[in-house]
Protein backbone atom coordinates (compact mmCIF):
# COMPACT_ATOMS: atom_id res chain seq x y z
CA UNK A 1 0.00 0.00 0.00
CA UNK A 2 1.59 3.24 -1.08
CA UNK A 3 2.48 6.05 2.13
CA UNK A 4 1.78 9.65 1.05
CA UNK A 5 5.20 11.15 1.66
CA UNK A 6 5.28 14.67 3.57
CA UNK A 7 5.61 17.72 1.29
CA UNK A 8 9.34 18.82 0.57
CA UNK A 9 10.63 21.70 1.17
CA UNK A 10 11.37 24.53 -1.76
CA UNK A 11 14.76 23.10 -3.05
CA UNK A 12 18.20 24.39 -3.69
CA UNK A 13 20.81 23.98 -5.70
CA UNK A 14 23.32 23.21 -3.08
CA UNK A 15 20.92 20.31 -1.65
CA UNK A 16 20.45 17.27 -2.57
CA UNK A 17 17.26 15.44 -2.16
CA UNK A 18 16.70 14.05 0.87
CA UNK A 19 16.55 10.32 1.13
CA UNK A 20 13.12 8.65 0.36
CA UNK A 21 13.33 6.79 3.80
CA UNK A 22 13.68 9.43 5.82
CA UNK A 23 10.66 11.51 3.75
CA UNK A 24 8.44 8.18 4.58
CA UNK A 25 8.61 8.11 8.26
CA UNK A 26 9.27 11.38 9.02
CA UNK A 27 5.46 11.90 9.95
CA UNK A 28 6.39 9.88 13.03
CA UNK A 29 8.66 13.06 14.36
CA UNK A 30 6.54 14.88 16.69
CA UNK A 31 5.74 18.83 16.09
CA UNK A 32 8.82 20.62 16.21
CA UNK A 33 10.77 17.94 17.50
CA UNK A 34 14.40 18.83 18.47
CA UNK A 35 16.37 16.27 15.11
CA UNK A 36 20.32 15.59 15.24
CA UNK A 37 21.53 14.79 11.88
CA UNK A 38 25.06 12.86 12.37
CA UNK A 39 27.46 12.93 9.86
CA UNK A 40 25.03 15.53 8.01
CA UNK A 41 27.15 16.85 4.84
CA UNK A 42 26.04 19.77 3.30
CA UNK A 43 22.12 19.30 5.57
CA UNK A 44 19.83 17.47 2.52
CA UNK A 45 18.45 16.08 5.65
CA UNK A 46 18.77 18.69 7.76
CA UNK A 47 16.93 21.10 5.16
CA UNK A 48 14.49 18.47 4.70
CA UNK A 49 13.12 18.25 8.57
CA UNK A 50 14.04 22.18 9.13
CA UNK A 51 11.39 22.44 6.40
CA UNK A 52 9.17 20.61 7.86
CA UNK A 53 9.18 22.97 11.25
CA UNK A 54 11.75 20.99 13.06
CA UNK A 55 14.51 22.45 15.08
CA UNK A 56 17.85 20.36 13.86
CA UNK A 57 20.99 20.27 14.99
CA UNK A 58 23.83 18.94 12.39
CA UNK A 59 27.19 17.18 12.87
CA UNK A 60 30.22 16.94 10.61
CA UNK A 61 33.56 17.00 10.75
CA UNK A 62 33.83 18.68 7.41
CA UNK A 63 33.65 22.58 8.05
CA UNK A 64 33.09 23.32 4.51
CA UNK A 65 29.99 21.31 4.12
CA UNK A 66 28.29 23.18 7.44
CA UNK A 67 28.93 25.92 6.34
CA UNK A 68 26.40 25.08 3.30
CA UNK A 69 23.74 24.50 6.20
CA UNK A 70 20.73 26.82 6.29
CA UNK A 71 20.79 29.34 8.22
CA UNK A 72 18.87 27.99 11.88
CA UNK A 73 20.35 25.00 11.66
CA UNK A 74 22.97 24.70 14.91
CA UNK A 75 26.34 23.20 13.00
CA UNK A 76 28.57 21.44 15.42
CA UNK A 77 31.96 20.27 13.72
CA UNK A 78 33.17 17.27 15.09
CA UNK A 79 35.60 14.32 14.33
CA UNK A 80 33.10 11.47 16.29
CA UNK A 81 35.53 8.85 14.67
CA UNK A 82 38.50 10.10 16.69
CA UNK A 83 37.71 12.70 19.25
CA UNK A 84 34.93 12.60 22.39
CA UNK A 85 31.25 12.85 21.83
CA UNK A 86 30.33 16.99 21.20
CA UNK A 87 27.58 16.63 23.15
CA UNK A 88 27.23 14.71 25.74
CA UNK A 89 24.60 13.61 27.78
CA UNK A 90 21.94 15.47 24.84
CA UNK A 91 18.91 13.43 23.81
CA UNK A 92 16.61 14.00 20.59
CA UNK A 93 13.19 13.56 19.63
CA UNK A 94 14.76 11.46 16.47
CA UNK A 95 18.45 10.73 15.55
CA UNK A 96 18.79 10.53 11.43
CA UNK A 97 21.70 8.49 10.15
CA UNK A 98 22.68 7.81 6.72
CA UNK A 99 25.31 6.55 4.02
CA UNK A 100 27.52 6.41 7.24
CA UNK A 101 28.80 3.37 9.48
CA UNK A 102 31.19 4.35 12.55
CA UNK A 103 30.35 1.01 14.85
CA UNK A 104 32.08 2.13 18.07
CA UNK A 105 29.19 4.92 17.95
CA UNK A 106 26.19 2.69 18.46
CA UNK A 107 26.15 3.09 22.44
CA UNK A 108 26.59 7.16 21.64
CA UNK A 109 23.99 7.20 18.61
CA UNK A 110 20.96 4.85 20.86
CA UNK A 111 21.87 7.05 23.95
CA UNK A 112 20.55 10.15 22.16
CA UNK A 113 17.53 9.18 21.49
CA UNK A 114 15.07 10.01 24.03
CA UNK A 115 12.69 7.52 25.62
CA UNK A 116 10.06 7.51 22.73
CA UNK A 117 12.22 8.86 20.26
CA UNK A 118 13.16 7.49 16.90
CA UNK A 119 16.05 6.46 15.36
CA UNK A 120 15.86 6.39 11.11
CA UNK A 121 19.02 4.66 9.96
CA UNK A 122 20.10 3.83 6.43
CA UNK A 123 23.27 2.98 5.09
CA UNK A 124 25.07 0.46 2.92
CA UNK A 125 25.50 -3.70 3.59
CA UNK A 126 27.54 -6.21 2.85
CA UNK A 127 26.55 -7.01 -1.26
CA UNK A 128 27.02 -3.32 -1.97
CA UNK A 129 30.85 -3.49 -2.71
CA UNK A 130 29.35 -5.86 -6.54
CA UNK A 131 28.37 -2.06 -7.31
CA UNK A 132 31.16 0.22 -6.02
CA UNK A 133 31.51 2.54 -2.70
CA UNK A 134 31.77 1.55 -0.18
CA UNK A 135 33.27 -1.96 -0.81
CA UNK A 136 35.41 -2.22 3.03
CA UNK A 137 33.69 -4.50 5.41
CA UNK A 138 34.36 -1.72 7.56
CA UNK A 139 31.92 0.42 6.21
CA UNK A 140 29.08 -2.60 5.39
CA UNK A 141 26.93 -3.32 7.83
CA UNK A 142 26.18 -7.22 8.39
CA UNK A 143 22.97 -8.83 7.30
CA UNK A 144 20.50 -8.12 9.67
CA UNK A 145 23.43 -5.61 12.37
CA UNK A 146 20.45 -3.21 12.21
CA UNK A 147 18.10 -5.38 13.91
CA UNK A 148 20.27 -6.58 16.09
CA UNK A 149 21.69 -3.12 17.49
CA UNK A 150 18.19 -1.71 18.04
CA UNK A 151 17.13 -5.39 20.01
CA UNK A 152 14.46 -4.29 22.50
CA UNK A 153 13.43 -1.37 20.51
CA UNK A 154 10.02 -0.91 18.86
CA UNK A 155 10.77 -1.61 15.20
CA UNK A 156 8.60 0.18 12.93
CA UNK A 157 9.75 -0.22 9.66
CA UNK A 158 13.21 -2.79 8.10
CA UNK A 159 13.88 -3.07 4.86
CA UNK A 160 17.58 -5.29 3.24
CA UNK A 161 18.61 -4.92 -0.22
CA UNK A 162 19.04 -3.47 -3.56
CA UNK A 163 18.78 0.31 -4.58
CA UNK A 164 18.18 1.58 -7.67
CA UNK A 165 19.54 4.89 -9.44
CA UNK A 166 22.13 4.39 -8.83
CA UNK A 167 22.33 0.63 -8.22
CA UNK A 168 23.35 0.17 -4.08
CA UNK A 169 22.90 -2.57 -1.46
CA UNK A 170 21.35 -1.15 1.93
CA UNK A 171 20.13 -1.74 4.86
CA UNK A 172 18.07 0.77 6.58
CA UNK A 173 15.68 0.44 10.09
CA UNK A 174 12.90 2.66 12.07
CA UNK A 175 12.93 2.40 15.32
CA UNK A 176 11.26 3.73 18.64
CA UNK A 177 13.46 3.69 21.83
CA UNK A 178 10.72 1.92 23.84
CA UNK A 179 12.48 0.14 26.51
CA UNK A 180 11.20 2.29 29.35
CA UNK A 181 8.38 4.37 27.55
CA UNK A 182 4.60 3.34 26.94
CA UNK A 183 3.82 1.27 23.82
CA UNK A 184 3.83 3.38 21.03
CA UNK A 185 0.14 4.40 19.75
CA UNK A 186 0.64 4.04 16.43
CA UNK A 187 0.26 1.05 14.04
CA UNK A 188 4.00 -1.42 13.37
CA UNK A 189 4.57 -2.43 10.20
CA UNK A 190 5.67 -5.69 9.80
CA UNK A 191 9.67 -5.58 9.19
CA UNK A 192 10.48 -6.80 5.98
CA UNK A 193 13.43 -8.17 4.30
CA UNK A 194 12.52 -7.86 0.46
CA UNK A 195 15.32 -8.98 -2.56
CA UNK A 196 14.64 -5.61 -4.39
CA UNK A 197 13.09 -3.18 -2.18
Amino acid sequence: MPSSLPPSPPATASVAAPSEWIQRFAHLLPSQAHVLDVACGTGRHAAYLQGLGHRVTGIDRNPDALAQLPAGIQAVQADIENAAWPLPGQQFDAVVVTNYLWRPLWPQLLASVREGGVLLYETFVQGNEAYGRPSRPDFLLAPGELLQVCAGWHIVAYEHGLRTAPERVVQRIVAINARHAAPSPLPLMASTLPAHI
